[in-house]
């Protein structure tokens, strides 16, 4: 028996359509997360330097459509390479 032409399994690359989780499955594992949860992996991203969003309360109150706005982590807490950070303990040391 002659064996057939192999599929070209190895360059084919997914055009990302379709969702491989089904969408109640997500909101489950999203709405199980508690606030303190978020925030902290939130300010994990901010601390390395991500593009981090947050929903805070819309400062202009007559915009009553848009209670929520959705805004930079970097215009809320500042940016995270300027914080004061300790000096390594090498440094101190003189090594």
């Amino acid at each position: 028996m002659a064996k057939g032409k192999k599929s070209g399994a190895v360059k084919y690359t997914s055009n990302g359509e379709r969702p491989s989780v089904t969408r109640k499955t997500r909101n489950a594992v999203r709405s199980s997360r508690t606030f303190s949860e978020r925030r902290a992996a939130q300010m994990d991203a901010w601390k390395k330097g991500k593009r981090v969003m947050l929903t805070v309360a819309n400062p202009n109150t007559n915009q009553t459509n848009k209670r929520f706005i959705r805004v930079e982590a970097c215009d809320v807490w500042g940016d995270p390479n300027s914080s004061l950070r300790m000096p390594s303990i090498n440094k101190q040391m003189g090594k």
